[in-house]
């Protein structure tokens, strides 16, 4: 096991709350900075010899009933999936290779071009580093929707180049506005909120011959206007996890071509992770992505 004399850890609630991502230390005699791929593949079934090991039956994820978490000071972690962190980049910066990396297989799985329009809806934690990725992929003109003031106006900081309030607005109207100021519809939609509404309008405001992807995990039914997706030949786009993402994750931070630092909203030592877990569960002060950080600690 290795020792976390530097720990970032990075929450988020999804249903529950769960541990994203942990950045560890190995031993002292070596040194390298690790980010953790928390999901361990069988490595031998159908869908792990076709690349596709996000999608193993067997896979061992951590903080995913049963298997434990990693809040703690020390985690045994197959060395496969442990990837070497540069020396540029932040362990603040490294706590989020595993939420980009979502991000990253999202837009591939849209394959986000350079010129092309794109809409995200919902703006949390997912929906931000999805906008980062698009951009950095080359999508031209981006619009952002969510019903919190906050979040839009950080995506404003961040790069959208449209954000809107879509409360008490009908989708006609929303649609409407999202194709003006994106100078058309959307090619691709990242569904990042899991809300019916916002699937539904995924699908009435992209392009013909678009595509929706649900990257946001919502009810496990909705309705939705299937027939209006059959008719303008839409490309439904289901999104899990990801896989052979970290690599690219690391090398946008890196690069410098996504900055990850804004959404860092909170901060708090090992002993308060209680509040820590509170702060994002409510999401109180505007929080976005909060860090537990041990050497907060270890400073006293």
């Amino acid at each position: 096991m290795a020792p976390l004399d530097n720990l970032s850890c990075v929450l988020y609630k999804k249903g529950d709350m769960r541990l994203e991502q942990t950045v560890i230390m190995e031993p002292k005699a070596n040194g390298d900075r690790v980010a953790l791929e928390p999901g361990i593949p069988c490595r031998h079934c159908e869908d792990c010899l076709s690349g596709k090991y996000n999608l193993c039956s067997d896979v061992v994820f951590c903080a995913t009933p049963p298997h434990d978490g990693t809040l703690r000071r020390f985690y045994c972690q197959d060395a496969q999936f442990c990837y070497k962190l540069p020396p540029n980049m932040s362990l603040d910066e490294g706590a989020f290779i595993e939420p980009l990396s979502v991000a990253v297989h999202s837009c591939r799985r849209a394959a986000i071009q350079p010129g092309q329009r794109v809409l995200i809806t919902g703006v949390g934690p997912i929906g931000l580093l999805n906008m980062l990725v698009a951009k950095a992929f080359g999508a031209s003109r981006i619009a952002v929707i969510d019903i919190m003031d906050a979040k839009l106006a950080l995506a404003r900081t961040l790069g959208a180049d449209a954000a809107f309030n879509v409360k008490n607005h009908s989708d006609e109207d929303i649609v409407k506005d999202i194709r003006e100021a994106l100078g058309g519809y959307p090619h691709a939609t990242l569904e990042c909120s899991g809300a019916e509404s916002c699937i539904r309008l995924a699908i009435k405001a992209t392009n013909q011959g678009g595509s929706v992807s649900l990257v946001g995990m919502g009810p496990d039914e909705v309705n939705v206007p299937l027939v209006e997706a059959a008719i303008k030949e839409l490309n439904i786009l289901g999104v899990f996890r990801y896989r052979n993402c970290y690599p690219t994750a690391i090398e946008l931070i890196s690069s410098g071509r996504v900055n990850v630092k804004p959404l860092i909203t909170h901060r708090f030592p090992l002993e308060e992770a209680h509040r820590a877990f509170e702060t994002t569960r409510t999401g109180v002060e505007g929080a976005i992505k909060v860090i537990i950080d041990c050497t907060l600690s270890q400073n006293k």
